[in-house]
């Protein structure tokens, strides 16, 4: 299992990216759309586009972060969005974008683990989650409490990276991601662990087929996958 901190074996994974989260919040909005140059706001987009077509009053963002996807989901105008991470100082970044935006209104972030929700059964009409799922410590215990708190014919959107496997995609994808991204991740974050732990994280996660299966094995239905920028994210949509 991945781990950001490995000198830090007695904590638990979900302690260390809570850690690590806390340590790079400052940075981390700066540096996401910087070493991505900006393409994560497209894939945003893209993925609430698929959210357009159905009503949507209430959504839940898990590892909701600085806000950003939380942000992006007032497109389709749900009378609430709710955003829950384990990362107190992202979230308090987040507050501060949001009330700056003048959102405090339509968007309430929380402290919140995405294995273990605070909610009701059937609450919410769709969840959302950005590059969030690879961090969960049991990913299909995460994918259960979300079905659990989605409402019946409710909507799951998963936005997360990919292995790509396109040649020379791959090649040239994995040289910045592996070396050249983790370098400059460093330099401003001014923490050893976090840019590496990323590509680790992405090299162990289950992505395309692998994913949707085990989806339907946590009870989703109608589960696809939409490929991104040559297989370097992708988006999962399926139905409670």
């Amino acid at each position: 299992m991945a781990i950001p901190y490995k000198e830090l074996k007695k904590e638990n994974k979900k302690k260390q990216v809570a850690m690590m989260f806390n340590n790079i919040a400052l940075h981390y909005d700066f540096l996401n759309h910087f070493l991505s140059a900006g393409i994560d706001r497209i894939w945003r987009k893209r993925a609430i586009r698929l959210l357009k077509d159905r009503a949507h009053n209430t959504i839940l963002d898990i590892a909701s972060g600085t806000g950003d996807f939380a942000i992006e989901a007032l497109k389709i105008n749900p009378k609430k969005v709710t955003g829950v991470d384990i990362s107190t100082e992202m979230l308090e970044v987040g507050k501060k974008k949001i009330k700056k935006k003048n959102l405090s209104g339509k968007i309430e972030l929380m402290e919140g683990d995405a294995e273990n929700l605070q909610f009701d059964n059937e609450s919410f009409d769709a969840i959302t989650v950005g590059f969030g799922v690879r961090n969960f410590e049991n990913l299909e215990k995460g994918l259960k409490e979300m079905n659990r708190v989605l409402k019946p014919n409710g909507t799951a959107i998963i936005l997360e990276f990919s292995k790509t496997r396109r040649f020379p995609v791959k090649q040239l994808f994995n040289l910045y991601f592996n070396y050249i991204l983790p370098s400059i991740g460093r330099f401003f974050s001014k923490d050893n662990s976090a840019y590496s732990y990323l590509p680790e994280s992405v090299n162990e996660f289950p992505d395309g087929n692998d994913f949707i299966k085990i989806l339907e094995n946590c009870e989703y239905k109608n589960c696809y996958q939409i490929s991104l920028a040559f297989g370097i994210a992708s988006i999962y949509y399926c139905e409670k």
